[in-house]
Formats: C-alpha cells, structure tokens, sequence
C-alpha cells in the first residue's frame, strides 16, 4: 500500500521540459538578449545617461512588477486554499524567484539617483522649503537602506515559498502546505506595505513635490494585472508547445481569464478613483503631476491608456468564449502586458520630458537587457523543476477542476 503524500496525480514525465524541447534553449535565447541589450545601453548610455537612466528605471519597473503580482497571485493561493490554481502556481513561483536577479539590476538606478530624483542632488532640500520638510524620508542613505530592506524582506518570502514548494515535490509532506499557508497571511500584509512604500520611493518621488495617499495601491493593481497577463500568455504558449496541454485545461484559462478582466476593472477603479478625488479637490500641490500628463503628446498617451487599458480590454474579455480559448485569451493578455508597460512610461517619463513624448532607441535597449536577464532566470530555473507541483495534496483536485 503506498503511502497517501507518496501518491502523485502526475508523473514527473508529464510535467518536464523533455529533453530536445524548443524551450529547452530559451535561457540562452535570454542571456544572449541580455548582452546584447547591455552593450546597446552602455554605447548609447554615453551620449545621453539621463535618458538611459529613465529608460532603465522603467523597464526595472515592468519586470519588478510581475516578480511582485507573481508574489501575490501565490500567496493568496496558499491563503485562500485554492484549489483550481495549483496547476499553475509553478509559473508564478518561477516569476518570483527572479526577485534576487531583479535586486541586481537596481544597481544602475542607484547609480542614476541624481540623474533621476531631484531631492537627492546635494543641497536641493536648502533651496526647496518642502524638500526640506521631507527631507527625513527623502535622503540618499535612507533611501538605500529602504531598498534593501525591500529586496531583503522579498526575497526571503520568495525563496521561502519557492524551496518549499520545490521541496514537497521531493518529500511529499502535505505539512509544507500546512505551514506555508499559515504563513501566507502575515506575508501579505508584509507585502503589501513594502510594495506600497517602494511604488512612492522608485515612482512617486521622481515628483517629489506631488503625493498621493492612493498611488501604492495603484501600483499594486497594475503589477498584478501585469502577472495575470503574463500568466495567460505563458499558460497558452506552454499548451502549444506540448507542455501541460493535458493539465492546463479551458477551465483554468476561463479562472485565469475572470482574474485578468477583475483586476483590469479594479485597476481602472483605482487609477480612476484618484485622478477624481485630486481633479475636484483642485489643489495645486496634487494636480501638478497630472497637469504634466494632460499637456501636449502626453495628452494623446493619456487617453491611448484610457481606451488601451480598459475601454477595450473590458468589451474584449468579458465574454466566456474569449476566456475559454487559448489564442483569444493570449491576445488580451499580450496587449495588457504592453498596456502596463506604456502605463509605467506614463507615470515615470513626464518627468524627463515634460514637453511631450519622446521615445528613445534606450528604451529598447533597457527593456532588452533587463528583459533579458528576467527571462533567463525564469526560464532556467523552469527548466530544473517540474512545471507543476507534483506532490501538493490538492494537485488532483486541481486537475479535475470544473467551473460551475
């Protein structure tokens, strides 16, 4: 009689990257574009380093952001007692486990501080009575401890969670689950409030005159709309490659589809909620920052991510048949991903070029290298696991997943 945690609803044959496979050699295709994109930013980055340190910061954003929505979507699995997400948790666990690599690259945007944040330039509070005033928060050394505290406490969570599940596949002790459940609570609210204060010190200060009690939240939104984006398309991409097309099923796509049109519409409320609150309050303290996104070309970005981000993503996804189908549901995934990424170049440009749109061969540079460097990590750390959890007690109730 085999023991109940030694009985696996999948053998380990059914869930590898088999050997040969295509996606066998996406590390390499990630490293090699990580190269390229560092010498393209270190050639161009010396004609112009304000603009490479502005392009960088974004695309450390973007990449940042789906580590930290993939961080969530796990924890309030393990919180919530999921069941119909546990076929899938190991992409997220993959996705966060980048959060040490991601650590990595916020050297450049250390070193572009002054380039970057204008409170930090030596003297600035002395000239500025508001600086000034912040000037116990907003200092450089404070500042750094801050970060690495950030980085510290995630990837503590991220590793926790990530070896602890990686080692239930080798034991099959359903106390794992147990333990990292009740943990999953207290983990959250952690989270939560550090994303919240890094959203104001690697965003909101790029203006430091402007705040918003909101904008963590905002940020919050937009980073775990970004994972569930990211979600679906690796979820369809894997089914078309052979890999879990016969455990990732139209039910799970349908899930991750309701999550994507949920949090597009929470995503929509939030940024909504604080454009209106600081639109009728009319003071001229929080309306600088979104006067600087209502003039000129920025204008035209402002509405293109009204209509992009949720006008027609909300008509898109909300029918069952769109959720259902794995290239419908990639397709809105895909142009969420883009949509997230114009969002944090909206919110973190205005500051280099508030005369208007100015896109840069830096952006695609940064975006290349910092990409690429995220995809490898992920990707290697795929290829040395199984893609799902095999031994997680609830794997078959998982797999026999129906929506009602």
């Amino acid at each position: 009689m085999i023991p109940e945690h030694d009985q696996v609803a999948l053998r380990p044959e059914q869930a590898t990257i088999p050997p040969g496979h295509p996606w066998n050699r996406i590390p390499m295709i990630g490293a090699v574009c990580a190269v390229l994109g560092v010498v393209a930013c270190a050639i161009l980055g010396l004609a112009n380093p304000k603009q490479f340190f502005f392009s960088w910061l974004v695309s450390f954003l973007f990449f940042m952001s789906l580590a930290l929505g993939a961080l969530f979507f796990v924890l309030i699995q393990y919180a919530a007692q999921g069941g119909w997400g546990i076929v899938l948790r190991r992409i997220g666990e993959t996705t966060f486990a980048t959060v040490p690599v991601m650590a990595a690259l916020f050297l450049p945007v250390v070193l572009g501080l002054r380039d970057l944040y204008s409170w930090s330039v030596p003297g600035a509070a002395e000239q500025d009575a508001l600086l000034r005033w912040k000037e116990p928060y907003l200092n450089v050394p404070f500042f750094l401890i801050r970060a690495a505290l950030y980085f510290g406490i995630w990837s503590f969570i991220a590793l926790l969670y990530y070896r602890g599940s990686r080692g239930q596949d080798v034991t099959g002790d359903p106390g794992v689950s147990a333990r990292l459940r009740r943990f999953a609570g207290p983990a959250i609210i952690v989270l939560a409030l550090t994303q919240t204060f890094a959203s104001v010190d690697w965003i909101m200060s790029l203006t430091p005159h402007w705040y918003s009690t909101m904008f963590g939240v905002y940020f919050f939104a937009g980073s775990f709309v970004g994972f569930i984006a990211l979600l679906s398309v690796v979820a369809v991409a894997m089914r078309r490659a052979g890999l879990l097309d016969t455990v990732i099923s139209a039910e799970h796509l349908q899930d991750i589809g309701k999550l994507l049109f949920a949090f597009m519409v929470f995503w929509t409320y939030i940024a909504f909620s604080q454009f209106f609150l600081i639109w009728y309050a009319n003071l001229p303290e929080e309306t600088i920052w979104y006067r600087a996104r209502m003039e000129g070309s920025w204008m035209t970005v402002s509405i293109f991510l009204m209509a992009g981000h949720f006008v027609a993503p909300f008509f898109y996804l909300m029918g069952r048949t769109v959720k259902r189908k794995g290239a419908t549901l990639a397709i809105g995934g895909a142009w969420l991903l883009v949509m997230h990424f114009v969002d944090l170049y909206w919110q973190v440009m205005p500051t280099l070029h508030p005369e208007g749109l100015s896109p840069s061969t830096l952006d695609v540079a940064a975006f290349v290298a910092v990409g690429g460097c995220f995809v490898t990590a992920a990707s290697w750390l795929m290829r040395r696991q199984a893609l799902v959890p095999l031994r997680d007690p609830r794997l078959a109730e998982s797999l026999a997943f129906e929506n009602v």
